[in-house]
This record gives C-alpha cells, sequence and structure tokens, in this order.
C-alpha cells in the first residue's frame, strides 16, 4: 500500500489532473441532479411560474460552476507551479463570469416570457429589454474580468464615452425616436387597437407601436408609419378613451313651421330604433335631441346618438339619415331647402322695370 501511494506520489500532477477533474465534476453533477429534481418537482406544485423561470435560469449555469470548481479544486490539491495555478484561477473567473452572464440572460429572458401577455410595455418591447440587459451583463462582467487580470478600465471607459458620444451625433434622430417610443409605451397616449385623429388629419386604428415608430391603419386599410417624435408632439384624439363608446352627432334642420315637440318625438323614436336594430348601437341608450340655432332657413338641431366604436359611427349615421327621411315624409316635416328673402325698394323695382322696358 505504501509503495501504491508513493508511485501515485511520483506520477505527474498532470496525469492525475484529469482523473481528480473528472471525478469531481461527475459526482457533483450526479448531486445536482439529485437536487434539482426535487427543487423542479416541488416547483410543479406551485401555482405561480416564478420559481420554475428561476430553476430554469439557474441550471446550467450551475453545470458552468461545477466544471468551474472542479478547475479550482485541481489546482488546489495537486501541486503545480504557482504560475499554473494563477492560470487556473483565471480560467475559474472566466466561467464564472460567464454562469453569471447566463443566469442574468435566463433569468430575463424567462420574466419578460412570463409577463408579456400580461404587460403591454414587455409585450411591445421585449427584444430591446433582453437585448440591453444582455449587453449591461457583458459588459459589467467584461470589466471585472479585465480588472481581476490587471488591466486598467479607466481608458476604456473613457474611450467608450467618446464614441458613445460620437454615436449619439450621428444617430440623433433614431435616438430621438427611440426615447419618444419609450415615453408612449410608459405614458400610454395610445396602446394597440385604439383609434386616434392626429392634429394632421391621419385617423385609424393603431396596431403597432414600436421603438422608432407607431403604426395606424387607416379606415381605407392603408397604414400610416409615424415617427414616434412626431406622435409624442402632435395633438392626438382618442376616440378609445376612457372607452371604445362615444356619442354621434348628427345635425338635422327643420321648417319654421313644424312642430318641434313632434319633431323631437319623431327623431327620438327613429333614434332608438336605430340603437336596437343596427349593428354597432347601444340598445340601452336612450337617445335625445337639442335644438340650438335659428338658422338662415330652418331650426337647427342635434341628434345624439351612441356607437361601441369610431367605425360603427359611420354606419349608424348612415342608417339613421336614411330613417329620419323617411319617417320626416310620412309625418309630414319638412327639412327645407335654403331660403333667401331679398329686400329691395320700390324705387329700386321701378328703376329695373323701367330698363327692361327699354
Amino acid at each position: 500500500m505504501g509503495s501504491f501511494l508513493e508511485s501515485v506520489r511520483n506520477v505527474s500532477p498532470w496525469v492525475v489532473a484529469p482523473v481528480v477533474f473528472a471525478v469531481w465534476v461527475l459526482a457533483l453533477i450526479f448531486v445536482k441532479r439529485l437536487i434539482f429534481s426535487r427543487i423542479k418537482a416541488f416547483a410543479a406544485r406551485t401555482q405561480s411560474r416564478i420559481d420554475d423561470v428561476l430553476v430554469h435560469s439557474i441550471s446550467r449555469p450551475a453545470t458552468f460552476l461545477i466544471f468551474g470548481s472542479g478547475i479550482l479544486f485541481v489546482s488546489r490539491v495537486l501541486p503545480f507551479a504557482p504560475d499554473v495555478d494563477r492560470g487556473f484561477g483565471i480560467a475559474f473567473g472566466v466561467i464564472a463570469l460567464l454562469a453569471v452572464v447566463l443566469f442574468f440572460d435566463r433569468l430575463v429572458r424567462g420574466l419578460v416570457g412570463f409577463y408579456a401577455p400580461r404587460v403591454e410595455f414587455l409585450r411591445t418591447s421585449r427584444a430591446i429589454i433582453i437585448g440591453a440587459t444582455r449587453a449591461v451583463v457583458i459588459l459589467t462582467a467584461l470589466f471585472i474580468l479585465l480588472g481581476s487580470m490587471g488591466v486598467s478600465i479607466t481608458p476604456l471607459v473613457a474611450s467608450l464615452g467618446i464614441g458613445s458620444l460620437a454615436v449619439a451625433l450621428a444617430l440623433q434622430d433614431t435616438l430621438g425616436n427611440f426615447f419618444a417610443g419609450i415615453q408612449v409605451l410608459i405614458d400610454k397616449p395610445v396602446v394597440v387597437g385604439n383609434f386616434i385623429k392626429l392634429d394632421s388629419g391621419e385617423e385609424g386604428y393603431v396596431t403597432k407601436v414600436g421603438w422608432r415608430s407607431t403604426q395606424v391603419r387607416m379606415i381605407t386599410n392603408d397604414i400610416v408609419v409615424v415617427p414616434n417624435s412626431k406622435l409624442i408632439s402632435s395633438v392626438i384624439t382618442n376616440y378609445s378613451l376612457p372607452r371604445d363608446e362615444l356619442a354621434v352627432r348628427v345635425q338635422v334642420g327643420v321648417h319654421y313651421k313644424s312642430d318641434l315637440e313632434k319633431v323631437e318625438k319623431i327623431a327620438c323614436d327613429v333614434g332608438k330604433r336605430v340603437m336596437q336594430t343596427v349593428e354597432g348601437g347601444i340598445p340601452e341608450f336612450d337617445p335625445f335631441v337639442r335644438y340650438h340655432t335659428f338658422g338662415d332657413s330652418s331650426i337647427n338641431f342635434t341628434m345624439i346618438l351612441r356607437a361601441t366604436g369610431f367605425e360603427d359611427s359611420y354606419r349608424i349615421k348612415h342608417e339613421f339619415v336614411k330613417m329620419l327621411h323617411k319617417r320626416f315624409n310620412e309625418e309630414g316635416v319638412v327639412i327645407p331647402f335654403p331660403i333667401r328673402t331679398l329686400d329691395i325698394k320700390e324705387s329700386d323695382l321701378k328703376t329695373l322695370a323701367g330698363k327692361e322696358l327699354e
């Protein structure tokens, strides 16, 4: 037995190292599988999915750490030269940083994937959040690694600052749209599905809110792409807020000799019928009339109806005008043509008559 141990001591550590490393790694992987199988079973029984995301995020980085710990263990138990030990330590540090980067990358992707169906901001900005988190973690890990190796990172940080300034100046418009997109996603003046109208005249349904631009589908089914910097500086009429239902106003004029009580009753009866029979109407809504103007040839009023959405308002107006016109004809209510009364002096009439005789 003593001769065997002596022979082992005389063997080069480079020959023993792979065996020690393999035994260490295989043993820890076996232990890891036992532990994680029970943790996964417990997480599967809970209602929350956060623990499942956490277990999934830890699993592969833990394997990286097992391999890194094997390298560190070999350097501690075997008699290597100081330079070799230092190399093993650097290798362990690199693997540990890779494990941390992988953990945060998988954790952020898992959390964003879990919350994206519930949060509009995450659904529309999933890729950029994952990419930004990955870049931050990788840069941080790189700076830590360089610092641990004795490399001064101050010049590198200064160079990155100057380079970032140059890039920001070159991409001024793009970055303006980017930050405007962040403001739109956080403040939410518009969200996907809203019917909006811009002060420049475009109106339609919002189909996409991106980091650079917002897409609006017009009623003609065309897509208008609005840069976010333009959108955030525009006056926006959002017909979907505070809810999709909206008032539909129809302007009508009747003859001065009309019975206004009768006109109001007829208009309200027609309005109720439209609300109950036309798609997009609100059956429980009671339409009403508001007289407001003594016009040149008519007494004008506004008929107030209600629609489930902006697009439905066109159909409701269309049907209401047809039904009201028919009902007015049946009831003898006159919608007058424009009439002008000319007040001409008698002397002017004689002068005109004399010219006619000539």
